[in-house]
Parts: C-alpha cells; sequence; structure tokens
C-alpha cells in the first residue's frame, strides 16, 4: 500500500511538473510570436537616419520619437478622426515614452504634448496605438495626450501645449484628408474626447473639454487657409 501511495504521488507531482512547463513553454512561445510581429524599429533607439524617415511618415511637428511596442500593426481602418487625452500630470515626453515601452503596462498613444509644446511620436499614424479603451475607435482615430500644468481641478493644460495642439490636429487632418474637424459632444463627430468611450475617466478633465469647439474652429481656419494657399499656388503655376 505505501509503494503504491508513492508512486500515485510520484506522478501526481510528475504530472504537474509536466503541465507548468508546457504552460512555461506555451507563454514563451507567444512571446515569441507576439516579438517576432513587431516592426523591427521598436523597443530601440533609432539611427538618426530611422528617426527622420519615421517623421517624414507621420508629423514635421515632431520632436521626440520612442516607438511603443503596445500597439497594432497595422491599424484596420483608415484616419476619421481625433480623440484627445491628458496625461493627469506634468509629464515629460521622456517619461511617457518610458511608460509605454513597457508591454505589461499595455498602453500607449499616438502623440503627445508637454507642457512645452514640444511633441512626441509613441505609434505611427499607420497603426493603432491602445489609447481609448475602444478598439473600434482607436483602428479609426489618432490619440494625442497632452500634459496638464494642473494636477485635478480643471486639469489645466499651458498655452503652449495648447497651441501645440491645433497645429498637430490641423497637420494630422490635412495630410490624411481630413477636410474639417467637428466636435459634437458625442462619439459622433470626428473630434472626440477619452470619456466619449470610457466611463470610468474625465479625461481629458474639463479645461481641454470646454475648449474642443474653439479648437475645432481654430484647426479649420488652418485647413482653410492651407487650401487657399495651395490653389492660389496651382493657379500661379497654371499662368506660368
Amino acid at each position: 500500500m505505501e509503494g503504491s501511495r508513492g508512486k500515485k504521488e510520484f506522478y501526481s507531482i510528475w504530472l504537474l511538473l509536466a503541465g507548468f512547463c508546457g504552460a512555461a513553454v506555451m507563454v514563451l512561445t507567444l512571446c515569441h510570436s507576439y516579438s517576432a510581429g513587431l516592426p523591427p524599429n521598436i523597443g530601440r533607439k533609432l539611427t538618426e537616419e530611422e528617426r527622420e524617415e519615421v517623421i517624414e511618415r507621420n508629423s514635421g511637428l515632431i520632436d521626440y520619437v520612442c516607438l511603443s511596442p503596445n500597439a497594432d500593426f497595422p491599424r484596420k481602418d483608415e484616419i476619421k478622426k481625433l480623440t484627445i487625452h491628458h496625461m493627469a500630470g506634468d509629464l515629460t515626453l521622456e517619461g511617457l515614452g518610458e511608460t509605454f515601452s513597457h508591454r505589461d503596462r499595455r498602453a500607449s498613444s499616438n502623440y503627445a504634448i508637454d507642457s512645452e509644446g514640444r511633441v512626441a511620436l509613441y505609434v505611427e499614424e499607420c497603426n493603432r496605438a491602445w489609447t481609448s479603451g475602444s478598439r473600434e475607435n482607436d483602428h479609426q482615430a489618432v490619440t494625442i495626450e497632452v500634459a496638464n500644468d494642473e494636477t485635478g481641478g480643471q486639469w489645466h493644460v499651458s498655452d503652449k501645449a495648447y497651441e501645440t495642439l491645433i497645429a498637430l490636429c490641423a497637420d494630422i487632418c490635412e495630410r490624411n484628408g481630413i477636410r474639417e474637424l467637428c466636435f459634437t459632444g458625442d462619439a459622433k463627430g470626428n473630434l472626440t474626447l477619452h470619456k466619449m468611450f470610457y466611463s470610468e475617466t474625465e479625461c481629458p478633465g474639463p479645461y481641454l473639454e470646454s475648449r474642443m469647439e474653439d479648437m475645432a474652429d481654430a484647426v479649420n481656419r488652418c485647413l482653410e487657409e492651407s487650401l487657399k494657399k495651395f490653389w492660389e499656388g496651382r493657379k500661379a503655376n497654371e499662368a506660368n
């Protein structure tokens, strides 16, 4: 009896170890497959040439590049909208990039703007960032995080950050064929807020939410001016 019991215990321990090893192999395989599916410029410092190529494919306003693995490559829909977020703090672009570089964080954004008005790229526009808690939205939206120069309260952002936000939105719209930005106060517009897709947040805070209609108007003026310059240049070329 003792011998039989010992064999059963031995086999039970062996089966547990075998199951654990099998699970470990599966996890390692999945991790390897995920890593193998990442673009080669993810998770490492870019050369100057690579950095310039990335900026050329995205916004010329970019000051800092740190490409996050937390994304879908590529996005599954064309860019149709912008979704605004806040950092819930006065973070640096480098600090936020470090956060987004960790896979277990499972978060990222396409762009961010710090309180000095500097712009970072974490996920290229052709890819879907993990930002809004809505897969459908993030496959259609370019997402932008904005630093706060006030913690809590209105979650205020600096004038430099706000001005850069307008310029960046206009640039994104122009390059992606969005002719007009419209804030409707809900998810039906093409200028949207994080809180519209995730009920447990007030992001991007009262201050930015109160400025959305003004921001859309400012972006649309930029787009109209750009279009006007385009047609003036075309007419001048035709005249020559």
